[in-house]
Parts: C-alpha cells; sequence; structure tokens
C-alpha cells in the first residue's frame, strides 16, 4: 500500500505517523491526497491509545500546496464541483487543527500555500535548515482563505498580511523568527528532534494536554463558527473560477508571467 498518497502507522507508545506520499509532484495536494489525510485522522480517532501524531512528507519536500494541474481542472467544473473540493480541503486542515492530541510538523525543502496552513494548524513545528516557505496563492490569482485563521494564530496577522500579500518566499529562520516553525535543524537532524520533542510529550498527562489545547484553540482565530467555515470555503471556491485564476493558472502552465505584471 505505499503508494497511497497518504500512508499513516501507529507504534506502541501511541505515536502516529502521517505521511503525505506523493513525492513525484513534491507532495502537492490534490483531491486524493486531501481524502487520504481525512480518512487517516478518521482512523486515528478510532484509536483509543493515540498519544501524539507526526505529520511529515516523503521525498525532497514536505508539501508543495496545491497541484496546480488539479486546480485547473476543478476550476472548469460547476460551482457544486468547486465548493466541494474546497470544503473537503478546508476540513482536512479544520481538524488537523483540532485533534484532541499533539501534533508535530516535521519540515524539509518546500512547504508552499496549503503546505502552509498544514503546519499552522499543529502543534509544534521542527523545520530543516533547507526548508522554504511561501504563501503565494494570489500569484495564480487564488486565495489563502481557507487557511488564514490557522496562520493568524501561528505568525499573527502583520506577518499575514507582508508574506500572504507578497508571495515571496522565505527561509526556515524566518520562519522560525515569525512564528510559523519553533525550532531549526540540520536536515540530518529533523528526525531526532522530532523524537526528542515527542519524547517530551509522552511524558505529560494525555488528558491535561487535550483540556489545554482545547483551551487554547476555543481563544483563538482558528476556531471558526459554522458560518464564518462556510463563508471562507465559498469564497474560496469562487476565486477558483474567477477570471485572475484563469490567467493565473494559465501563466503557471505556459511557464510566463501574469498578464497583470508589469515590470518597471
Amino acid at each position: 500500500m505505499n503508494d497511497q498518497p497518504v500512508l499513516w502507522a501507529l507504534d506502541a507508545r501511541g505515536v502516529a505517523t502521517v505521511t503525505l506520499n506523493r513525492p513525484e509532484v513534491n507532495n502537492a495536494y490534490n483531491a486524493d491526497l486531501v481524502q487520504g489525510v481525512l480518512a487517516a485522522i478518521d482512523a486515528l480517532g478510532q484509536e483509543s491509545g493515540l498519544r501524539v501524531v507526526v505529520l511529515r512528507g516523503a521525498g525532497k519536500h514536505f508539501q508543495a500546496g496545491a497541484d496546480l494541474t488539479w486546480l485547473q481542472q476543478v476550476s472548469t467544473q460547476p460551482v457544486a464541483a468547486n465548493v466541494l473540493a474546497s470544503r473537503a480541503t478546508a476540513e482536512a486542515v479544520h481538524r488537523l487543527n483540532h485533534l484532541p492530541v499533539p501534533t508535530v510538523a516535521l519540515v524539509q525543502g518546500g512547504c508552499f500555500g496549503g503546505g502552509t496552513g498544514i503546519v499552522s494548524a499543529c502543534d509544534v513545528v521542527i523545520a530543516a535548515d533547507n526548508a522554504l516557505f511561501s504563501i503565494a496563492e494570489t500569484r495564480w490569482g487564488l486565495m489563502a482563505g481557507i487557511i488564514i485563521p490557522q496562520l493568524n494564530d501561528a505568525i499573527g496577522v502583520r506577518q499575514v498580511r507582508r508574506y500572504a500579500l507578497t508571495g515571496e518566499r522565505f527561509g526556515a529562520e524566518e520562519a522560525r523568527r515569525i512564528g510559523l516553525v519553533h525550532e531549526v535543524v540540520a536536515a540530518a537532524e529533523l528526525a531526532a528532534a522530532g523524537e526528542r520533542i515527542v519524547d517530551q510529550l509522552l511524558q505529560n498527562a494525555a488528558e491535561a494536554n487535550a483540556q489545554t489545547k482545547a483551551v487554547a484553540i476555543d481563544y483563538a482565530w482558528g476556531n471558526l463558527t459554522t458560518q464564518g467555515f462556510n463563508r471562507l470555503v465559498e469564497q474560496h471556491a469562487a476565486k477558483r473560477r474567477s477570471s485572475e485564476a484563469v490567467e493565473g493558472l494559465a501563466s503557471f502552465r505556459e511557464k510566463r508571467a501574469a498578464a497583470w505584471y508589469r515590470r518597471a
């Protein structure tokens, strides 16, 4: 089953490892990967001994955002199909954010767009020194609305207003400075650093950790009402079908600057 888009395994300590497994496209998410994440969360929710979830990406990169080829296909489909795609993606990040156990993300290589939403929904994030980040949806005429609440929690509105508007790339040390990651280590030490954090988490009482996390989320941007969640989903889906998105995705496919870019 190693060809599945998402793999997961649970060890005797109650530590689950969830692996994004599309290394051939840098773990870019499509419908299959999103459904794989949701299925893994469902399955782990049935495990009474679950204590910690570790999230990682197979290959050289953690998660390169959306599969833009898939997005282009979805954008040509009816409104209902676009809302369904946005809802599933938003639900995956939302449910990861609200897992009642601590979550640890181990990030190497690229972590773009939706990848930043994934890590912002995790409790502890450790990055390799080769990690590179961006929130670049607007570069392609899209918008990152469904992950903005979690990003606001992680790095604050001021940093979101910079990095989600410029789309610029930034490295692991800058990600640590602004709060997107907690620690930066050499790439060869990433797994060991994760194990050190897992051991710290396992020393703490499970219910006390769950209650502490729940209280933190109760006072966070990411604790969305149903109405707020639905509004973000619908806005995200509508933007994918806009004329800007058509041009942005075409510029990506054709490897050219978008029509709105005017050089000085």
